[in-house]
């Protein structure tokens, strides 16, 4: 496959639908220390141009959206609507965006304050498999109150994939780094020696 030029610079922002604005943000606070930005809707959206600008269902009403950022890497969009029923969230078998991943630099802590959120740990920190294995390379998969999933990695030795290629999958600076270009999120030992 041939390589071009692109104008793609990066995932901007993950939209989730989640049943409260308040309290999403609220569990996102304490679970990732994201830091919400704004929210966009001086009013409520209702109407034709949102069914077909966003192919919602005739009668959706757009309550709210808030921009939350998390981190170094993409933004988090919250979204509650209302007028409509709504489907409960999907899990990984099921078609379209079925989970988002938080890298974090300790996982343990990381799961025991994303459980002191509300969220529900399906597992204990696992090794990484395949490509992603490496020594302390670790994951695990959660649901947040409202039933998305939700994963945390952490890589902290070289993905065994790395030794087959030249190519390299997205990675945060390492905290020091972050911590000296004034970021201000928190993630794993980072948020923890923060607060």
């Amino acid at each position: 496959m041939k390589n071009t030029l692109s104008t793609a610079r990066g995932v901007d922002h993950i939209g989730i639908t989640v049943p409260s604005i308040e309290e999403a943000t609220a569990f996102f606070e304490e679970a990732f220390g994201a830091e919400a930005i704004y929210d966009m809707l001086p009013e409520p959206l209702s109407g034709p141009g949102i069914e077909s600008g966003l192919g919602v269902p005739k009668g959706t009403v757009l309550q709210r959206i808030r921009m939350l950022r998390l981190g170094q890497g993409p933004s988090i969009e919250l979204f509650e609507y209302s007028g409509v029923t709504q489907n409960d969230p999907v899990i990984p078998t099921d078609y379209g965006i079925q989970h988002f991943c938080v890298y974090v630099d300790n996982i343990h802590e990381a799961a025991e304050r994303l459980s002191g959120a509300g969220a529900v740990l399906l597992s204990e920190p696992q090794p990484l498999p395949g490509g992603d294995a490496g020594t302390g390379n670790m994951y695990l998969y959660s649901r947040s109150p409202w039933g998305s999933t939700i994963e945390l990695v952490t890589y902290p030795s070289p993905q065994a994939y790395e030794s087959r290629t030249s190519r390299r999958r997205w990675r945060p600076d390492p905290p020091a780094a972050s911590a000296l270009a004034g970021d201000s999120a928190l993630t794993g030992d980072l948020a923890h020696s923060s607060q």
